[in-house]
């Protein structure tokens, strides 16, 4: 009798290590591994996929097992210690049951599933289904009485706030914090999700930096400013640069001549130039990238809420977004961002928060301005002078230098300290 009772003692602790083994690696296995494994023609990763996809189920069932065998299991121990040592058995059943169930009914089994969660996943998979199949309506009226009860005490089940997009971030996140992925393709991967919340104003080259072309001068002059641009496509404008009348590609151009036989004089510029394409500013980088590649085209014109020329954005811009710079042989190479010993670093004022982030591993912020000048007249409330110096954001901004009312060099330097103008 008492040798029996042992036995099933130790046969509802294992029990109860199943169950708590197998509630850590379902809950911690891959779901996007086992996704794959499934479409690899795994039918234990389906089975998984199959109870994690209502979590609510799975635990309440698991838990309905678990608790089971451990309120049996010590019913047992402690009906076993009252025949054998009378009245202190209830006290040494407990201080026994206790070790047990804690040792090898929880930590053990617990460590050893979050070591290999997704095979020990797959492991319990079918066993664990049989449960929760056979105690779902159990599970289903459990879960009924807690609503009840929630509502009767005025308190709602917590939304679950969390996006799959949130997730991946936070997944990229931990992988990077743990050295698992490197700085570069971090940016890159979250690079690809900032694109839903960016716009083509953020990623755009603003008009004062863009390369036109007069379309009013002789057909020679144009053709031999295009062919000396490193650009393949430029605007043309007649009168008022704001009036674009067309966009001429290189290529295009080049047939042209060689169908005039080399006389550049009598390409007709205008036929050989495209319809230019105006976008919005506040039209998504996402968006943006999708008509892209819709349209089969490269190139648009980037207009405010008035018609008024803003910029012209590219598919390569966007594209830059993602996997950072991109140069080519033909690319005016601009050393926009110089490094320091001390840390601090020299940037040009039209220097992109983010490309500054990427150079530099900092974390300032891009919400309320897109370039490295924006930022400090967005914080300084005004236009500074050369020689002014702020601190925010844990860093100081020195400025270098300025142009009319445009901020075209600064210094920036970390400091441990945030603090109000200096």
């Amino acid at each position: 009798m008492i040798i029996g009772t042992a036995i099933t003692i130790l046969i509802l602790i294992g029990m109860s290590a199943f169950f708590s083994g197998s509630e850590t690696a379902l809950t911690a296995a891959s779901r996007s591994r086992m996704h794959q494994l499934e479409k690899e023609g795994d039918p234990r990763a389906g089975l998984v996929n199959k109870l994690i996809s209502n979590r609510e189920r799975l635990i309440g069932a698991i838990l309905l097992g678990n608790n089971l065998v451990n309120i049996l299991a010590t019913a047992l121990a402690s009906a076993l210690f009252i025949d054998l040592f009378g009245d202190s058995g209830v006290a040494m059943a407990t201080a026994m049951m206790t070790v047990l169930v804690l040792v090898f009914a929880e930590v053990l089994p617990k460590t050893y599933a979050i070591t290999r969660p997704d095979n020990m996943a797959r492991s319990v998979s079918t066993p664990i289904s049989w449960l929760v199949a056979s105690a779902s309506w159990i599970v289903v009226v459990i879960q009924s009485i807690v609503n009840a009860t929630l509502r009767l005490v005025g308190v709602k089940p917590p939304d679950d706030g969390v996006t799959a997009e949130d997730d991946i971030r936070g997944t990229i996140d931990l992988h990077h914090s743990e050295e698992g992925l490197d700085a570069k393709n971090r940016h890159r991967l979250v690079g690809a999700l900032d694109l839903k919340d960016m716009t083509v104003e953020e990623v755009m080259i603003h008009r004062k930096n863009i390369f036109m072309i007069n379309a009013d001068q002789p057909a020679e002059i144009i053709i031999r400013q295009a062919l000396s641009s490193p650009h393949t496509r430029l605007p043309l404008y007649r009168g008022d640069q704001e009036e674009i009348v067309g966009v001429l590609h290189v290529k295009d151009l080049l047939r042209a001549v060689i169908a005039e036989g080399g006389n550049a004089a009598k390409v007709d510029i205008m036929g050989v130039c495209r319809d230019p394409w105006f976008i919005p500013e506040t039209t998504r980088a996402e968006d943006q990238l999708d008509l892209f590649l819709k349209q089969r085209s490269h190139f648009a014109l980037v207009v405010d809420e008035y018609g008024a020329l803003q910029g012209l954005v590219t598919l390569e811009d966007i594209l830059e977004e993602i996997v950072g710079d991109i140069r080519d042989e033909h690319d005016v190479v601009v050393q926009g961002v110089k490094s320091f010993e001390d840390g601090a670093v020299e940037t040009d004022g039209w220097v992109t928060i983010r490309d500054l982030n990427r150079a530099t591993g900092w974390e300032l912020p891009d919400e309320e301005a897109v370039t490295v000048a924006g930022l400090v007249i967005h914080e300084a409330q005004t236009i500074p002078e050369p020689g002014q110096r702020f601190a925010f954001y844990g860093h100081r901004f020195d400025i270098v230098l300025k142009k009319r009312n445009q901020i075209t060099r600064l210094k920036i330097t970390p400091i441990e300290d945030d603090g109000n103008d200096l």
